[in-house]
């Protein structure tokens, strides 16, 4: 009687593996550990030299039923081959790829075979996560695409796809590769983008699920590493564009040149950007060749294809394709991939009031499409912002005194000799940021750029400790008026081997005598502690010996630990939770210490000022710690500055006697019960709020309790009606004391503002004495929050500017969430004041209010001036997207406007709704704001602190 042969297994996973000796068994076990027993491996060594070759064969010896090695006779320098190899041996019905130093999810078989079964699909893509091995910080690949079950008929049902060139998430029937004759090429690098391409074409059906299947480990200087290497290699990007070409011939073969589009959109937002990232750190006939290799590819393309990808990556690749490699550079010295730093380094100017990233190729119209970069915001932002670059251009040691000279760009001349710009080298230590030595900058300006030159002595002013703070950046801050920006500084690298820095240590020249100067992993201009004299290098010689012996080792493993325990990473959030609970919590809380907070920090802004001021008007004795986001100018001067979610944040909040905020103060803090919140919320309630939301009921209860958390903390809670307490409060289950005092911010609209503050903001903002003004300030938008251009204007801001532009101002205000990019054609008659920190004295100059649904209707009332409430997608706002707690269009103390045309007539009548409106304004004012008499501010420092 014959046996039937063995039933083949369900699943083969072919391992490749190329001189990784320490990851391949751990590549190798997450394929053995399957929850899905019927597989089997097959590692394809592609000739290795090190020690593999033997720990496959261990491998081997100790699960000869599942795995099978093959060693290729020579190394074929690329994937392809040994893949290819490995599907020509493979005995399963499905078939899955592993690379070496990634791994797969014990389910991973299980749920793509179960899907392929399921749908009856040629191929099945799952999840793949990129895995930083550095922080252990995990992202999704292309999430969009897995975010649920689903089986498309073909590619056309999700072109996107064709973003997801990878081979390893996925799993393919035998049969259908054999079928397709679907193989790697064996000759060129990115053989994943055709294989894939082909595969996606191929299909007669392609199933995705949103399980993990692959984990993608990402070694962070390896990879950047490759990227530059890349770069570098002409080879690589003709490698690319010859797959690329082969691609094009597939969508024309398989007739599907309909999606020709959407690949060249592709080739410009992913694949091209990889090869130019990091230009400008190149030689420039490097430069010059890699540009020059893929022009004449990109002359191929559709043009819509520029206009339709993302702008930057399109930006350089229309400089590419115009051979400007200058212009390319600058593009990617912008957009620069973590953990690069991005930074400005482009000629930005203003043709036909309209930006552009720089004054060439305008005359081509796809040139003006492309390089049109006014949604982009330069115009408007502060300069704190705009992440400009700086270099450093020349470093020179003569004697005692060290020169460093530099430049940096000026964007759309922003900054003006008349401004008296001010600047100053900093170096401050990179890990504790402890020390910080600051040497005067002195600059010289055109309308282009900025020229910079600091001299000064570096051994009187460089006075590290030695030995615990080997390492510091250096940055130049520049001040204009109020703002002031950080730059980041690069050079080149014989300027970088010059800046040698004379230092005394104070531990003595012993542990170091100079700041060497040296290239970060962020791609900029750092300086750390080195020998150079005899007497440094014995020091550090003798210092290393200690270091060797077993007490020496110990004591410095010690300090050591204790030092970088005390500079871990900003980002690493378990880290500085478990210190605040178990370090900062423990500290004693500093009595008359207050941390206020407005808007998360993004503001120096709103009641937690207006309580602030009043503090310090009556002198109270207090210590008061404000919180910033990005950037502490525009906060004030008498206050502690913090940056929200540092090490020094958490401390001063672990340590206060009172939180002043106005919204909330990280969720995952616990607040002591020594410690006093007092919430004064940012507006009374006419979307549904907190558990009203569905969007809040829809959460998980994990979610929800959470939520709940973070309120229970306050202890008070202002409220300005008996509406707030019927809804506000009710809304998020407030459970804090209610203290009907109104909102101190609203105390300047009843009493009237500090007249020659009004007057100043009214010439910063360029508002001729008796100019009629006109605020809009809508509120946000979910979609408005992540989109590039931010706030998109509903009605026709030309059509204003023509009827009202020679008499009226308008003042444009995003909510503090949201951007917003202003024309520069229509700043003669509009201002982008989003960066102004505090919405109160722009109410205050103010002659009439456009809105929608925004709170400030509730505080702009107080004025009794004309309000119009422009709403035109009242029906979806309302009635299916957040809902609202009254009925604006019987309520409002103003007209309701559904198109620009009768947004335009209500601007044209607000005289007539000064008076039509009035009775009105008194109703809603005394509905929604019977609790603010002006005195709110006083009543919180009265009940607070009044004793002091």
């Amino acid at each position: 009687m014959t046996s039937s042969p063995p039933r083949p297994p369900d699943v083969t996973v072919v391992v490749i593996v190329y001189n990784d000796a320490a990851r391949i068994e751990t590549a190798v076990r997450s394929v053995l550990q399957q929850s899905l027993r019927s597989h089997e491996v097959i590692v394809v060594d592609d000739h290795s030299t090190d020690g593999t070759p033997a720990v496959v064969e261990r491998l081997v010896e100790q699960h000869p039923d599942v795995i099978r090695s093959i060693r290729l006779p020579a190394n074929s320098g690329h994937c392809g081959a040994p893949r290819n190899a490995g599907v020509a041996a493979a005995r399963g019905r499905f078939i899955m790829f592993l690379d070496s130093d990634d791994t797969l999810d014990q389910h991973a078989c299980r749920n793509m075979v179960s899907m392929a079964e399921q749908s009856e699909a040629d191929m099945v893509i799952g999840r793949c996560v990129r895995h930083d091995v550095a922080t252990g910080r995990e992202s999704s690949w292309m999430p969009q695409l897995v975010e649920q079950k689903v089986v498309y008929e073909s590619l056309h049902d999700r072109p996107e796809l064709l973003y997801d060139v990878l081979s390893t998430n996925k799993l393919y029937r035998h049969d259908f590769l054999t079928r397709e004759n679907l193989v790697f090429l064996e000759d060129r690098l990115y053989e994943d983008n055709l294989f894939s391409a082909h595969a996606y074409l191929a299909a007669k059906k392609i199933a995705v699920i949103p399980q993990r299947i692959y984990t993608w480990n990402v070694e962070r200087q390896a990879a950047n590493q490759s990227i530059t290497r890349r770069a570098a290699d002409i080879r690589n990007i003709t490698d690319r564009i010859v797959v690329t070409r082969r691609i094009d011939d597939l969508l024309a073969l398989h007739d599907a040149g309909d999606l020709r589009l959407r690949k060249d959109v592709r080739f410009l937002e992913n694949d091209l950007r990889v090869h130019l990232a990091g230009l400008s750190n190149l030689p420039e006939e490097n430069q010059r060749a890699l540009v020059d290799a893929a022009r004449p590819y990109l002359e191929t393309l559709q043009e819509e294809a520029f206009r339709l990808a993302k702008p930057l990556p399109a930006m350089a690749a229309y400089l590419a394709r115009q051979g400007d490699h200058h212009g390319v550079a600058t593009v990617h010295d912008f957009m620069t991939p973590r953990p690069l730093q991005p930074h400005l380094t482009t000629d930005l100017v203003i043709r036909d009031g309209r930006v552009f990233w720089l004054d060439r190729h305008l005359d081509d119209p796809l040139g003006r499409d492309v390089l049109d970069v006014t949604d982009m915001g330069f115009q408007d932002s502060p300069l704190s912002k705009m992440r400009i670059g700086g270099r450093i251009d020349t470093a020179q040691i003569d004697g005692d005194r060290a020169t460093l000279t530099g430049s940096f760009t000026n964007p759309i001349g922003r900054i003006s000799a008349e401004a008296a710009p001010k600047a100053q080298l900093v170096f401050e230590e990179r890990r504790g940021k402890r020390r910080v030595f600051k040497a005067k900058a002195e600059l010289t300006v055109d309308a282009r750029r900025v020229g910079w030159s600091a001299t000064f002595e570096p051994a009187k002013l460089l006075r590290p400790i030695g030995l615990i703070d080997p390492n510091y950046s250096l940055r130049l801050h520049v001040t204009v008026g109020s703002d002031i920006a950080e730059l980041a500084l690069f050079a080149e690298d014989d300027v970088i081997d010059a800046m040698r820095l004379p230092v005394r240590p104070k531990l003595s020249r012993l542990t170091a005598d100079l700041f060497q100067g040296y290239l970060t992993d962020s791609g900029n201009v750092a300086v750390r502690l080195d020998a150079a004299g005899s007497a440094a290098k014995l020091g550090t010689a003798a210092i290393s010996g200690v270091r060797n012996t077993h007490l020496g080792s110990r004591a410095w493993r010690r300090a050591t630990k204790l030092q970088t325990s005390l500079s871990l990473r900003r980002d690493d959030r378990s880290t500085q939770l478990s210190w605040y609970e178990n370090v900062f919590l423990k500290l004693p809380v500093r009595k008359g210490t207050v941390v206020f907070e407005s808007h998360m920090g993004k503001q120096f802004s709103d009641s937690p000022r207006a309580i602030y001021e009043e503090m310090r008007r009556r002198g109270i004795k207090f210590t008061p710690i404000w919180s910033y986001e990005t950037h502490p100018a525009g906060f004030p001067s008498g206050a502690k500055l913090v940056k929200r979610n540092s090490w020094s944040y958490l401390q001063a909040l672990a340590q206060a006697e009172y939180w002043i905020d106005n919204q909330g103060f990280p969720h995952d803090l616990r607040k002591r019960p020594e410690t006093t919140y007092i919430q004064t919320w940012h507006g009374s309630a006419f979307k549904r709020m907190g558990f009203d939301e569905a969007a809040i009921k829809a959460r998980t209860e994990s979610q929800q309790k959470r939520w709940q958390r973070a309120v229970n903390r306050f202890d008070y809670f202002l409220v300005r009606s008996e509406h707030d307490v019927r809804t506000l409060t009710k809304g998020m289950r407030v459970g804090a004391e209610l203290l009907r005092f109104g909102y101190p911010r609203n105390d300047a609209l009843l009493n009237g503002g500090n007249e020659d503050q009004l007057r100043k903001l009214r010439k910063r903002l360029g508002i001729a004495e008796g100019r009629r003004v006109v605020l809009y300030a809508p509120t946000f938008r979910p979609e408005e929050v992540d989109r590039p251009s931010g706030l998109e204007l509903p009605f026709d801001l030309e059509e204003f500017v023509h009827r009202f532009g020679e008499d009226t101002m308008l003042l444009v205000r995003p909510h503090y969430l949201v951007s917003f990019a202003l024309p520069p054609a229509y700043a003669h008659a509009v201002r982008n004041v989003a960066n102004v920190h505090d919405v109160t004295p722009l109410m205050q100059i103010a002659d009439a209010l456009i809105t929608d649904y925004s709170s400030l209707m509730f505080d702009y009332s107080l004025l009794n001036r004309p309000m119009i409430f422009h709403v035109p997608d009242y029906d979806d706002y309302v009635g299916s997207s957040r809902g609202s707690y009254f009925d604006l269009g019987s309520t409002a103390p103003g007209p309701l406007t559904r198109t620009s045309e009768e947004l335009i007539a209500a601007i044209a009548d607000l005289d007539g709704n000064a008076t039509s409106y009035a009775d009105k304004r008194r109703e809603f004012v005394g509905r929604f704001g019977e609790y603010d008499t002006g005195q709110a501010a006083k009543s919180v420092v009265d009940h607070f602190f009044g004793d002091r």
